[in-house]
């Protein structure tokens, strides 16, 4: 099966944000969205994504567009692993890194699509088929610069919905506001409720490891990127001195940052996030090394995808909820008892809207 590239084959879509989005670092003000399509010689076509949350989406599209695309030309769309070694291969002077990761996650998940669609199957069974639902957190209530208040009230409502979970961002300037907040969160849900916290980087090894000290009575499910993501050393001292559990890899690029991570003991929770690492094809190979390590996976973002994979997986234990497609989606991810169901639709199972997304692209 020859690969053809149909023209405009990738492209660059601009999304605004659903609701005001901010933690300890940054504010996510939009969501550039790289697209990719893929057509082979018996007609069928794969839509891949990849995206950034503001900045360096034109890099990566002309990275797509100059470099992979090219290369795909007469490829055997069949052989994934083939195709993505020798994109990789092709890039060596520019990885690992940020911008070649995202562009060969375009590219990826549009084979994906294209293999699972000629397959008949949807992509949560093709990648392993453990189970259909799992289940859902929520980010979208724990924003930093909401007030207790409102966290208290996100919280509630996710539990009353059946939710299990619920993550808060955590970094405020004093230790005190951060207790404050979870405290309050806590103590209106009592302890049925899974909390996580997310410090996004922010934190030497000291304030970490002195804040975790402070949290530990909550009871939290995880401390998630409290240290920049090359801090391997830091997060394996915060580890060992601390009783919650520290998550990490939204901010990594690669499958063997997650290795030494694994091997140091610093990581408790994989949060491995298919545009980052470069696609689905390393994804799989990141949520297999954590199983070998008897650790769960907690993907970052990307729910209407992730949502497929962590259902393909026996280690996948929880998908994040931030909606952001549903302006250029036709459907929503399916919610049921506290859990997001993978589709069945052969495929990534997103129901894309041409037309919505034709009306914001850019380049």
């Amino acid at each position: 099966m020859t690969i053809t590239i149909v023209e405009a084959a990738a492209w660059l879509t601009d999304l605004e944000v659903e609701t005001v989005r901010t933690d300890a670092v940054q504010a996510f003000l939009k969501q550039e969205t790289i697209f990719v399509s893929v057509t082979t010689d018996d007609g069928n076509t794969g839509i891949g994504y990849s995206y950034t949350i503001g900045t360096g989406g034109s890099s990566v599209l002309a990275m797509v567009r100059d470099h992979l695309l090219p290369r795909l030309v007469g490829a055997d769309a069949t052989l994934v692993e083939q195709v993505w070694r020798d994109l990789f291969a092709s890039t060596r002077a520019t990885t690992v890194g940020a911008i070649t990761s995202l562009a060969l996650a375009a590219v990826d998940t549009a084979l994906w699509d294209l293999r699972c669609k000629r397959a008949g199957e949807p992509l949560w069974r093709l990648a392993g088929g453990f189970r259909q639902a799992v289940p859902l957190y929520d980010t979208e209530g724990g924003w930093l610069h909401l007030s207790a208040g409102e966290l208290v009230r996100g919280a509630l409502a996710s539990q009353a919905a059946g939710w299990p979970g619920v993550k808060l961002k955590v970094g405020k300037p004093r230790l005190e506001e951060d207790v404050e907040r979870l405290r309050a969160v806590r103590e209106a849900v009592g302890p049925g409720l899974d909390i996580m916290v997310d410090a996004n980087q922010s934190m030497t090894c000291a304030e970490a490891r002195r804040r975790a000290a402070a949290l530990e009575p909550l009871g939290l499910s995880w401390f998630e990127e409290p240290l920049p993501a090359d801090d391997v050393a830091g997060h394996e001292a915060l580890a060992r001195s601390t009783t919650i559990p520290v998550a990490v890899g939204e901010s990594m690029y690669s499958v063997s940052q997650f290795r030494e991570y694994l091997q140091r003991g610093a990581a408790a929770i994989v949060q491995a996030d298919v545009a980052r690492v470069g696609g689905i094809t390393p994804w799989l190979k990141i949520a297999h090394l954590a199983e070998a390590f008897n650790v769960d996976v907690c993907p970052h973002f990307l729910m209407e995808l992730h949502v497929s994979l962590v259902a393909a997986i026996p280690n996948g234990r929880y998908v994040e909820h931030i909606p952001q497609l549903r302006a250029i989606t036709r459907s929503q991810m399916r919610i049921e008892d506290g859990h997001a169901v993978a589709p069945d639709a052969p495929g990534l199972g997103i129901d894309w809207d041409f037309d919505a997304i034709d009306d914001r692209r850019v380049a």
